[in-house]
């Protein structure tokens, strides 16, 4: 059994730790296969091990913070490894930020020639000519050319209202939290998640459109792989929080937590808010700039 002695916490031995390696590297080298004709059934046994795992975890976890087993240093431990955790986030969707602000101001003003660069264009790139988003090139073997953008002030703003509403909703039902308000608390975790169901409800709806009606696509250059690849992490994102917050839900439901011992509530919430923020970022570099 695990034991807290004085200032230092010591976990019982665990079997999780390598169902959940087992179930990782089933999943990946199920994808890798997959991705080279192999079926997809090894995809889905790594899957459901990760699934099963993850239950498995947690509910240990849980379970021993509610009997309370875990004391002053568990709780800075916990802390600290969500705000590592979130940093770590931070610096993922940095990169693709990052890969964006690279295109833009430098690699597209480039191929145009631009600055100490005026062969660049006519060596890589003849008649290139620089915009953004970038619509059409010349010579486009391979490229599916989108018929217009994604604009701003159509679903995305809707779903910023929503995020941002979202916000305040986990903020309020924290707020119950710390006055023993029980109705409260469900109240706000429940219209959260559903906020964040609705999301990603518009985004896949959102998806279809570009898809099928803009075409716009991974293969639609540099504008539709940076588009895809930051909305559809970001989408992933809130999907993992809108999850960890309905697990918060169903906790709160059961009676979980008080004013003063409630870390996994705040984790979930942190991790949210960061999500918010996160969309602010995509809505005005994406689809409004």
């Amino acid at each position: 059994m695990s034991q807290a002695q004085g200032s230092y916490y010591l976990p019982e031995p665990s079997h999780w730790p390598i169902v959940g390696s087992i179930g990782l590297f089933t999943l990946l080298a199920g994808f890798a296969g997959w991705l080279h004709g192999g079926s997809s059934l090894w995809i889905i046994v790594g899957a459901i091990i990760v699934i099963v795992m993850m239950f498995g975890w947690f509910g240990k976890v849980i379970s021993e913070s509610e009997s309370g087993q875990y004391n002053a240093q568990v709780d800075v431990s916990f802390r600290m490894g969500m705000a590592w955790f979130i940093f770590s986030e931070v610096m993922f969707f940095a990169a693709f930020f990052g890969a964006l602000f690279y295109v833009r101001q430098w690699a597209l003003p480039w191929l145009d020639g631009a600055g100490n660069n005026a062969m660049t264009g006519e060596l890589l790139w003849p008649n290139f000519q620089a915009a953004w988003p970038l619509m059409d090139v010349p010579n486009p073997e391979g490229f599916d050319r989108p018929k217009e953008v994604v604009g701003a002030w159509g679903v995305p703003f809707y779903n910023t209202i929503i995020l941002l509403t979202s916000g305040l909703t986990v903020t309020w039902a924290h707020w119950g939290l710390k006055k023993n308000n029980r109705t409260q608390l469900i109240t706000g975790l429940f219209l959260t998640v559903a906020l964040g169901a609705l999301f990603v409800a518009l985004q896949a709806w959102e998806y279809g459109h570009a898809y099928t009606d803009l075409n716009l696509k991974l293969s639609s250059g540099i504008y539709g792989s940076t588009f895809f690849m930051l909305t559809g992490f970001h989408g992933l994102h809130v999907t993992i929080g809108a999850i960890m917050l309905l697990v918060m839900l169903l906790r709160a439901i059961k009676g979980h937590f008080t004013a003063k011992h409630h870390f996994a509530f705040e984790a979930a919430a942190w991790y949210w808010h960061f999500v918010d923020v996160v969309w602010l970022g995509l809505f005005i570099f994406v689809y409004w700039l």
